[in-house]
């Protein structure tokens, strides 16, 4: 299958470029605003890979995307918080199937209700968010909670690595809603909470104890719903280095009181400095879920999940679903044509080959259901 990567000389694009090239079922073209760095990019990973100077904001893309017989658009050229959803209309009037790594609240959310009925009628398949939220969450959910009767709390946290590569348009997305009301299910109602402010411990099984605090992504307004969660659905990132964790929520202060309107025109200033910290971080980075609620049996319980990345293998995780799913696509299996979440598209099963290929250590932890009440336990 042809299948374009759009920014697939970036931070994640790279990534699913180095994953698929190999594959004799892709035929990968790495597309980018830059010929350069595309060509550069096709050159290092061999293969029969091809760069090629891509714009997908031209009028013309889909009739582009036509004439190139590109079978599959992977769209990774965030932020997507402010995007429309003109790559993937393109990409069903070019009969192409689509996947993007969307972490923006509402584009996900919104996404099979915009979509759903033009990929229907192409015949085609589009999954919006194929990454560690809501892919590989709601994989983990769905493993821990198998058979329960009712699901209490969902507690989400992503724990990077200070020397983990960072990618600017990663770190504008984040920053966008810094200090902005966030919507939380949260004892059992919907709250408006802050992102970014007033971080609170978390504990990891194989990472020293961090601070995390609130961020927007798409599980927070999906799982409540869809997994009839009873009390609360929370996601937190709690960054390695405890001052670089305190910056973000004195941005988050700023905005509150007025002082800084937009924290995201900071991203490029951060991409470049944030390097000075690495010092006091490490290459350890990881994820915990911890879920609560009343099991088969009608017994309460409480259990977690957890993830460690060595070596800045972190930022391969949120690439994963994709690369999953596009070789699904590529050898031929069938997808149900629409546009959806990718919430349940994916087993957590089918994630263990790729957390072995990266040396990533996995542990599920029986909890106590009373003692353990709070998230950052």
């Amino acid at each position: 299958m042809k299948t374009l990567v759009l920014g697939g000389y970036g931070n994640f694009g790279t990534r699913i470029c180095r994953a698929l090239a190999g594959d004799t079922a892709v035929q990968l073209m790495v597309g980018g605003r830059s010929a350069d760095q595309a060509e550069a990019m096709a050159a290092s990973l061999g293969h029969g890979a091809q760069g090629l100077t891509v714009d997908h904001s031209a009028p013309g893309f889909a009739q582009w995307l036509r004439d190139q017989g590109i079978g599959l658009v992977i769209h990774t050229a965030g932020p997507f918080q402010q995007q429309a959803y003109a790559v993937a209309q393109a990409a069903a009037a070019a009969q192409a199937h689509y996947i993007d790594l969307a972490d923006g609240r509402r584009f996900v959310c919104d996404f099979p209700a915009a979509l759903h009925a033009t990929f229907t009628a192409a015949g085609r398949t589009a999954i919006s968010g194929a990454s560690t939220v809501p892919a590989l969450s709601s994989a983990v959910v769905e493993h821990l909670c198998a058979g329960w009767q009712r699901i209490d709390t969902i507690d989400i946290c992503i724990a990077p690595a200070q020397t983990a590569p960072r990618g600017k348009a990663t770190l504008a997305a984040v920053l966008s809603y810094c200090g902005l009301p966030i919507p939380v299910w949260t004892q059992g109602r919907w709250q408006p909470l802050r992102g970014w402010a007033r971080p609170e411990p978390v504990q990891f099984l194989h990472l020293a104890p961090r601070r995390g605090a609130l961020c927007d992504i798409p599980d927070l307004e999906l799982f409540p719903t869809h997994y009839q969660v009873a009390d609360r659905v929370m996601f937190r990132a709690a960054l390695e280095v405890g001052l670089a964790q305190s910056s973000f929520a004195l941005l988050a202060a700023c905005r509150t009181a007025g002082l800084l309107p937009r924290p995201e025109a900071l991203a490029g200033l951060l991409h470049l400095t944030g390097g000075v910290l690495d010092f006091m971080g490490s290459q350890l980075g990881g994820m915990v879920l911890r879920v609560g609620g009343i099991n088969a049996q009608g017994q309460p319980v409480r259990r977690a999940w957890h993830i460690a990345a060595d070596h800045d293998h972190g930022p391969e995780i949120p690439c994963m679903a994709t690369i999953l799913l596009a070789r699904k696509l590529a050898r031929g299996e069938v997808l149900t044509a629409g546009a959806f979440t990718s919430l349940g598209q994916l087993r957590l099963a089918e994630f263990a080959p790729l957390f072995a290929q990266w040396g990533m250590v996995t542990a599920v932890v029986e909890e106590n259901a009373e003692a353990a009440p709070g998230h950052g336990t």
